[in-house]
């Protein structure tokens, strides 16, 4: 029997945005080859633990804490002032079901320190050069972080990024055509050939 979505685990994500010459950049991780997210580019985040929860808080202030700590943890850098940008929610097939809230931040000044358990290499990369580099086969990327990316590189700088935030989307996520297609109310994801494209609603 599958799951009720409110009852999935939590999980909380942090996209970390500082100033570039072109617009901002933001810093993606690869993940070891075993484990979640095997050899993908994802940002800084995970699971929330017992110590991230408060009693009487909303759970995305549990996310917040859990994104918090892992990016810390993560790539060594404390993370304030979360702005939250989204809310996904895994599809009925996926064998682990666990929904995540994205969040937006200012990178603090300091460089990361990442761990070695957890992160195989760090790139601060424009949204657009992340896209490019998974279009050419170069990346991994799953659906959530891909158009997490799509939807950044619209902005011109880390003002306008930070200000998409606040008012969350919810991505109730779909497999379609036998998962060479993702769809969300937002619109479908094309996934079957490089590179993915978006056709919003």
């Amino acid at each position: 029997m599958t799951t009720p979505d409110e009852d999935l685990p939590l999980a909380g994500t942090v996209v970390l945005l500082r100033p570039a010459a072109d617009g901002f950049q933001v810093l993606l991780l690869r993940r070891p080859s075993r484990g979640s997210f095997a050899d993908a580019w994802v940002f800084p985040g995970g699971k929330v633990e017992p110590g991230d929860r408060q009693p009487g808080a909303a759970e995305v202030d549990d996310a917040r804490r859990a994104a918090a700590r892992e990016t810390a943890e993560e790539v060594g850098l404390t993370a304030r002032d979360l702005v939250p940008l989204s809310e996904w929610r895994p599809p009925a097939e996926a064998p682990v079901r666990i929904r995540t809230w994205f969040f937006l931040a200012l990178a603090p000044d300091a460089e990361p320190s990442p761990s070695a358990d957890e992160v195989v290499e760090l790139a601060w990369v424009s949204p657009a050069e992340a896209l490019a580099r998974h279009a050419s086969g170069e990346w991994r990327l799953f659906p959530p972080t891909w158009l997490t990316l799509h939807r950044l590189s619209a902005f011109a700088d880390v003002d306008a990024a930070l200000a998409s935030g606040g008012a969350v989307e919810l991505f109730q996520t779909q497999v379609r055509d036998e998962g060479r297609a993702f769809g969300w109310a937002q619109g479908i994801l094309h996934a079957h050939t490089l590179p993915w494209r978006f056709d919003p609603v």
